[in-house]
């Protein structure tokens, strides 16, 4: 067994998206970065690459790559599924937690779950996702970001 974390933020600004998990979220402003800037997603990828020990989402998947560019982060956790398997490792869970004091996100959390337990062909129970404010403390507190962390146990497969 190996535990990996992951910790992703990203600024709010207009005229993007607001993708969570996989899960486009009604709000006025979205999250800026190279990819689809899926903070959750990009925590997991962090937390299994490490705990597989094969590095971060920069190293494999680098904002200086236009390939990476508006791409679905989904794809990326997909890929690292892949990588994980190619290790000879399987997720046995993920834990994690978003930090944003807006929009409420308790109605898509379940959908969030289903995208990410079917990236990474595991059953929804095996994935948790819980959201939370700061009540109005620091960046997420201001609205200026969101951001969220993961803790990944992965597990090597019998030979």
């Amino acid at each position: 067994m190996r535990i990996g974390i992951g910790y992703d933020v990203h600024r709010l600004v207009s005229g993007r998206p607001l993708i969570l998990g996989g899960v486009k979220v009604p709000y006025d402003r979205g999250l800026l970065g190279h990819s689809d800037a899926d903070v959750l997603i990009h925590a997991v990828c962090d937390a299994l690459l490490g705990a597989a020990g094969l590095g971060d989402i920069g190293k494999h998947f680098p904002d200086s790559d236009e390939k990476y560019r508006g791409i679905s982060s989904l794809i990326l956790l997909r890929r690292v599924r892949e990588m994980l398997a190619v290790a000879g490792f399987r997720v046995v869970n993920v834990d994690t937690v978003v930090v944003a004091q807006e929009p409420r996100l308790a109605p898509f959390i379940h959908g969030m779950i289903q995208q990410l337990a079917d990236s990474l062909g595991v059953d929804t129970t095996q994935i948790n996702i819980k959201a939370t404010t700061t009540e109005g403390l620091g960046f997420e507190g201001r609205g200026e970001g969101i951001s969220a962390q993961a803790v990944a146990l992965i597990q090597k497969v019998a030979e």
